[in-house]
């Protein structure tokens, strides 16, 4: 997200939510009034967040914008962590795996989302990161033993993949839209916080926000390090109003913010519960896309929107198919 994903992401996506999930106990969880909003307020957030990469985007290179993002919102999370007297794990193997999860979960999609996005609009952008939970089941069938494929979560990932695929050959019929490669870009971004969720479950035992704190940390020194050798050192000044605040906001808010709201929403409401922000985001990128940026969905967006959200909501448990459907 960079935004909204699987329940083991954390933000934007884009996007996507700090990895740090793992199997728990059994326990009864109630979504009240106030879970609701907060849903409802995270789903706005990292929707906004493909719209504010998409305005930033005018004026800055996706690589630049990646280092201003991280850079930015690991400070706000370190003041934070400061100012609550939380701390890092000790020792050395905390700070060598937290780098890993850096280049999953940050570096790789944040890079190929924005990348993307020069292209595509923040509502389409949107849409296919709502791949994510797809890539994630897929990829936990094959690397874990307990996470495996079911007859439903197989009918959801069928649904997941006919979305994208009237999404990306729906405007190669029509002659309309962006280029493959920006949503195949949009789309390897999903794949690697696929692989991120996988890989986080070695974070079950640290308190989730240093583990988003870290990693953004560690996003930040590699980033600095991938600028340096490849593009340069982004200017720090020139920028329009639009794309400065855009920026900040992008960092800030759909970033640090957002990290902090969602680990709330997953210890009051649970993994399964917030995972229904997958849904949510893509709503409110389109509708900021169109309201804000004037762009405009073609019919086979809105299928392809409808068909991955259907195959969210078919893996999640929330929809069922007659047995005789899902029974093979």
């Amino acid at each position: 997200m960079a935004n909204g994903s699987a329940p083991v992401r954390t933000a934007g996506m884009t996007d996507n939510p700090a990895p740090s999930t793992a199997p728990q106990p059994p326990r009864a969880y109630t979504m009240s009034p106030a879970i609701w909003t907060m849903l409802l307020l995270l789903g706005i957030v990292w929707g906004a967040s493909f719209l504010f990469g998409r305005i930033a985007l005018r004026e800055i290179e996706p690589l630049h914008l990646v280092l201003m993002r991280v850079t930015l919102a690991a400070a706000a999370l370190i003041l934070f962590m400061l100012a609550t007297g939380r701390r890092f794990p000790p020792g050395k193997r905390f700070l060598v795996e937290i780098l890993g999860l850096s280049i999953l979960n940050n570096i790789i999609p944040f890079s190929l989302i924005l990348y993307g996005q020069k292209e595509l609009g923040a509502g389409l952008a949107s849409v296919i990161n709502a791949m994510t939970p797809v890539w994630t089941l897929l990829i936990a069938n094959w690397l874990t033993s307990d996470e495996k494929l079911t007859p439903r979560k197989i009918a959801g990932v069928v649904l997941g993949f006919a979305g994208v695929a009237v999404l990306m050959g729906g405007d190669a019929l029509t002659g309309l839209g962006a280029s493959l490669t920006a949503k195949l870009a949009a789309l390897g971004a999903t794949v690697s916080y696929g692989f991120a969720s996988i890989y986080g479950k070695r974070f079950r035992s640290v308190p989730p926000i240093a583990v988003a704190t870290g990693q953004l940390t560690g996003s930040t020194i590699l980033m600095f390090a991938i600028c340096a050798l490849t593009v340069g050192m982004p200017r720090i000044s020139g920028y329009s109003p639009d794309v400065f605040w855009s920026v900040i906001a992008f960092a800030l808010v759909c970033t640090a913010f957002a990290y902090i709201l969602f680990f709330r929403i997953l210890s009051a409401a649970g993994a399964t519960n917030v995972s229904l922000v997958t849904l949510l985001v893509p709503v409110f990128a389109v509708l900021s896309g169109i309201f804000v940026l004037g762009e405009t969905l073609s019919p086979w967006h809105v299928a392809g929107m409808v068909l991955i959200g259907l195959g969210l909501l078919v893996m999640d448990g929330r929809v069922r198919f007659p047995r005789r459907m899902t029974t093979f």
